[in-house]
């Protein structure tokens, strides 16, 4: 069953939580970056928009998304593993998708890691393809899968 999740502005006393939840989640295997400064430079860039969604006072998931002048970029969005295919994940790219049509954005686009078909497949239905890989994109250790979605061919 998928609930109705309510997303919400990131605080910076959500830095820690995300960052933790990006070391274990996204960044396995890699050397840390998206540390706690780096994510409170996120919350308060304002070309960046970072959301959270919380279940029972605990973060559930969050995401990033930095904007320029035509297209936004999704940098993060992650989502805890007890808290999988429970809407989570939808309900913040709904919100990014929805927040980047009032800005006037035309294209969203992402990368994510080569072996992590689960994070594909989620980004292809929700209307993202692939455009292209990137040869050890992260840090030289993996693969790129880049993906994109034109936000005025769907409605």
């Amino acid at each position: 069953m998928i609930a109705n999740h309510e997303v919400e502005l990131a605080v910076p006393g959500d830095a820690t939580g995300i960052s933790l939840l990006s070391r274990n989640v996204i960044e396995q295997g890699l050397s840390w970056s998206w540390t706690r400064r780096r994510v409170a430079n996120s919350i308060a860039d304002r070309s960046t928009n970072v959301v959270v969604v919380r279940q029972e006072n605990r973060l559930a998931g969050f995401a990033i998304m930095k904007y320029a002048e035509s297209e936004a970029h999704i940098l993060l969005l992650a989502v805890h593993p007890d808290q999988r295919r429970k809407g989570v994940g939808s309900a913040l790219l709904a919100w990014l998708e929805a927040t980047a049509r009032v800005a006037g954005i035309d294209l969203i686009r992402l990368e994510v890691r080569a072996s992590n078909a689960g994070a594909i497949a989620f980004y292809r239905q929700n209307g993202f393809r692939e455009m292209h890989r990137r040869k050890r994109y992260y840090q030289g250790i993996e693969d790129a899968v880049c993906m994109a979605r034109d936000l005025w061919l769907s409605s």
